[in-house]
């Protein structure tokens, strides 16, 4: 689905990530399988996930974090608060730059949705900047962990 690119009001509507935490800055695209996102707050002094006056390329595994969560919201279509889900595993993850902040331009966040039903979904995942690829990686999330208790015994 092309759509018009969705700004950070929307994504905060849309996500449990609030304030500062809320890292992307825009959807630019999106459809069934995938999201495109871009996020410039790596270059915020006052980053949330600063450790020691820098802002590791670990915690770009957030903002794909939050990519998939704006695309479950997306899918879902829903004009409610946004649903609690929380990622149950992150694997083959490889980091290619040591950190984000120290990098000028914008970031491309990319999420494609590998398989799945409508509560869990395999992504596979990756951050760019000016074309060269910063991490990479596959999740699997939850998207209604509320779901998940209601089925346990």
């Amino acid at each position: 689905m092309n759509t018009p690119p969705l700004d950070q009001a929307w994504i905060a509507a849309h996500i449990p990530h609030q304030g500062r935490m809320c890292l992307l800055r825009q959807v630019l695209h999106w459809n069934e399988q995938e999201i495109l996102c871009q996020a410039d707050s790596h270059r915020d002094p006052a980053h949330p996930l600063l450790a020691g006056g820098r802002l590791g390329a670990a915690c770009g595994i957030e903002y794909a974090a939050q990519a998939m969560a704006v695309h479950g919201a997306l899918l879902a279509g829903q004009d409610g608060p946004p649903r609690q889900g929380y990622l149950t595993s992150v694997r083959s993850v490889t980091l290619e730059v040591e950190r984000l902040d120290d990098l000028p331009g914008l970031l491309e966040v990319r999420a494609e949705r590998l398989s799945g039903d409508g509560n869990t979904i395999l992504y596979q995942f990756a951050l760019a900047h000016a074309g060269n690829c910063l991490l990479h990686g596959r999740a699997a999330v939850v998207l209604d962990a509320s779901a998940l208790k209601q089925e346990l015994p």
